[in-house]
């Protein structure tokens, strides 16, 4: 069980261009609230979480501009609603692809 959750999250079809919920992130990692290393950080910063299923990213940098040249995402793109915790983590992510 420990191993499913630290999988990578499955990247979708949902284009980046649908992102109106918040701000495109580029994120090392994301996992839930249970996945330990993501689980570590929240802790640190005194986040709770209420609902432990949602998505989150850790270690987020902002994707500025689809398509425009200087803005990949090698890890994992997302959408994400509540990015106040300046790139440590990201809550409310949704997998975004880039190429649509």
């Amino acid at each position: 069980a420990t191993l499913a959750v630290a999988t990578p999250t499955r990247r979708n079809d949902t284009p980046a261009s649908d992102c109106d919920t918040g701000d495109l992130q580029c994120c090392d990692t994301t996992g839930t609230a249970t996945t330990p290393s993501i689980a570590t950080l929240l802790t640190l910063l005194g986040v709770v979480v209420p609902d432990i299923t949602a998505l989150i990213g850790a270690t987020c940098s902002p994707i500025s501009a689809v398509g425009l040249g200087g803005n990949s995402c090698t890890a994992q793109p997302v959408c994400c609603s509540n990015n106040s915790f300046n790139g440590v983590v990201a809550l409310g992510c949704t997998p975004v692809n880039l190429n649509l």
